[in-house]
């Protein structure tokens, strides 16, 4: 029996076609140059980019904090009205911390801010030590007190979160630097 080869050809029963296959030797793989340039470059773009990924992450943080702040204050601000009770809203700058609580500690809220945010100031400001804590009242059926929280990142970023005294509702808002 005669081997055929592929073309239909009776093949000369030699040694099998060796040059073929120890040319595509050479182009399969890569090299380690060629990996080289490639990590190199996947590490360049990196580099370039995390400055603007970490920012990113700052400023949700921050927004989220403010977030937080407008909510533990609509908490205090709706316990005083719903439940007719006075709340005491405590502001601590040096334990970037509020606490809301009313006499008779049936209601006792804490909110922390997260480390990569602080409480740069309390308004209206008033003529205590830096980093004092403050403390407002909320009345039922009263005027909200006027309080702002200047809150900013590590960058510098900031946002003022406040309550209007007419509408009793917290709002935020980003300052411009």
């Amino acid at each position: 029996m005669m081997r055929t080869s592929s073309a239909g050809r009776p093949s000369s029963g030699g040694a099998p076609r060796r040059l073929a296959t120890s040319a595509r030797r050479g182009t399969a793989g890569v090299t380690l140059i060629e990996l080289m340039i490639v990590v190199t470059l996947m590490g360049l773009v990196a580099g370039l980019s995390y400055p603007a990924v970490a920012a990113g992450v700052d400023s949700l943080r921050l927004r989220a904090a403010s977030n937080g702040i407008v909510g533990f204050l609509n908490t205090a601000i709706d316990r005083a009205e719903r439940r007719q009770d006075v709340v005491e809203i405590w502001i601590s700058p040096r334990d970037n911390a509020m606490i809301a609580r009313t006499p008779d500690l049936g209601f006792n809220r804490r909110y922390e801010l997260p480390d990569s945010v602080r409480i740069l100031s309390i308004l209206p400001s008033e003529n205590t030590a830096p980093g004092e804590p403050r403390r407002f009242l909320c009345y039922p059926g009263g005027t909200f007190p006027r309080i702002g929280l200047e809150i900013a990142n590590h960058e510098g970023r900031k946002r003022m979160v406040s309550i209007d005294p007419v509408t009793g509702i917290p709002l935020s808002e980003i300052e411009a630097k």
